[in-house]
């Protein structure tokens, strides 16, 4: 009896939460790096040139983030999955943009906000595996 109650909360908690995901609000390429900016302008003091070099890194990073994540979506619909070398590639190519995001970062940055931008990366991924570690 124990056991079917369990197994009954946790699909119920499940349920709510896809149905959160999707009641969450759509916003735009735009809308999504404006707010980054504000966030980042916030935890680093960014000055209005910085947030000016930042702001177009950011509509690339959201603009190709939104193009992967409906192809994903696709991909799922259709129930395809990746093969390991369109696996390998792609992960390869997020790796590639993320190194150049670091690098634009560096140069745009101070020594200090930079350090902190890393330090606000490396939480955000601990932040990201704990939630997959649940899931």
């Amino acid at each position: 009896m124990m056991v079917i109650a369990v197994t009954f909360t946790a699909n119920a908690q499940q349920k709510t939460a896809q149905k959160n995901r999707q009641n969450r609000p759509q916003f735009t390429a735009e809308q999504q790096t404006e707010l980054a900016v504000k966030r980042m302008t916030l935890a680093l003091d960014l000055n209005e040139k910085q947030q000016n070099q930042i702001k177009p890194l950011l509509m690339t990073q959201t603009a190709q983030r939104k193009t992967a994540m409906e192809k994903m979506k696709k991909a799922r619909e259709n129930k395809q999955k990746p093969s390991k070398e369109e696996l390998f590639t792609m992960r390869s190519q997020q790796l590639d943009h993320q190194i150049a995001m670091k690098k634009a970062m560096k140069e745009i940055l101070t020594k200090e906000q930079f350090e902190e931008f890393e330090k606000m990366g490396k939480a955000k991924g601990k932040k990201m595996l704990e939630k997959e570690k649940k899931k």
